[in-house]
């Protein structure tokens, strides 16, 4: 218990949202209807989650104002690279958690802040 278990991303285009998220991560998306805001569920090999139409207009820039979710990935330098092919921005660049990981944070086009990491016991 009390243990992460499902996350939702809001976006103001639901549609491009999905596409970004299937198109780095493979994530396979489903629209869930009779819900009172657009919505699809979001299948991983992880953590299900979700991408729904934002509730409400986004704060102003400034900062993150949510939790911010990681994924792991294979190749921190190959993921990055179509991040930005499709749209991201790059938030925070790649850097060492040492003994861990290579991390880095990046922006959606939604405007989420989200991170991805690559496991390296060797980072330094």
């Amino acid at each position: 218990m009390n243990n992460p278990m499902y996350f939702e991303i809001q976006a103001d285009d639901v549609q491009r949202a999905v596409k970004f998220y299937e198109t780095i991560f493979g994530w396979k998306m489903e629209k869930q209807e009779n819900l009172p805001v657009e919505y699809y569920r979001v299948e991983t090999t992880g953590i299900a989650g979700g991408i729904l139409k934002r509730p409400v207009a986004q704060p102003s820039p400034g900062g993150t104002n949510a939790a911010v979710i990681s994924m792991e990935v294979e190749n921190f330098d190959d993921t990055a690279a179509k991040i930005l092919s499709i749209g991201g921005v790059e938030a925070l660049p790649k850097f060492a958690v040492p003994g861990r990981c290579w991390q880095g944070y990046f922006i959606d086009t939604e405007g989420n802040t989200f991170g991805i990491f690559e496991v390296d016991e060797s980072a330094a």
